[in-house]
């Protein structure tokens, strides 16, 4: 069960009372009935959306690491991705696909999509994104090898600026045996393309 989101008040205040005022410059009425709670629900979606903020990915990481012989790697993928582009601060959201061969330790599997959700859930450039994910990982367990494939829809291309609906991208980032063995990234990139449900 995810962890309930705890709401700072003197936040939703402050960020509530400028919502009011972007309300009345967009031409908007806040008194409506309609958009009476609206300043209070963004304020509160917005500190939902980056609430990656309050949490520290190497700690999450470093909750469920066990000393295991196991050598081969290990992949998690079609981990589900949102967040908020710091360009226009709407959404991307799409898909994470995340592997690393253990050197000695290894990682409780639900620890890899919640370090996914803590940089996700930030402003951020895909790019970065991918890099934060992948140092995470090297960081904590020193694996042989990482490798970070996203794939990411971005409203700031669909809803404004270019307009192209059905444009996704894709960003990438590997490390160790992943950057230095092209059967070890093939071999990746093969699992992740393979619908083996």
């Amino acid at each position: 069960m995810k962890e309930a989101i705890k709401y700072n008040e003197k936040v939703t205040e402050q960020i509530s009372e400028h919502y009011v005022d972007i309300l009345k410059n967009i031409g908007e009425n806040p008194e409506r009935e309609g958009l009476l709670k609206t300043p209070e629900r963004v304020a509160k979606a917005l500190q939902f959306l980056t609430h990656g903020y309050d949490l520290n990915p190497d700690d999450i990481m470093k909750e469920a690491i066990f000393h295991e012989d196991y050598s081969e790697m290990v992949i998690v993928k079609d981990i589900e991705v949102y967040s908020m582009c710091e360009h226009h601060m709407l959404p991307f959201f799409g898909k994470a696909h995340v592997a690393y061969i253990p050197k000695g330790k290894i990682v409780g599997l639900s620890k890899i999509p919640r370090i996914v959700d803590a940089y996700a859930r930030r402003l951020q450039v895909q790019e970065r994104l991918t890099l934060e994910i992948r140092d995470c990982i090297k960081r904590t367990l020193d694996p042989v090898g990482v490798a970070v494939v996203l794939e990411c829809s971005h409203m700031c291309m669909q809803m404004r600026g270019v307009e192209k609906q059905n444009s996704t991208t894709t960003t990438s980032a590997f490390t160790g045996i992943f950057l230095t063995n092209d059967s070890t990234r093939k071999e990746f990139i093969n699992l992740v393309q393979a619908n083996l449900h």
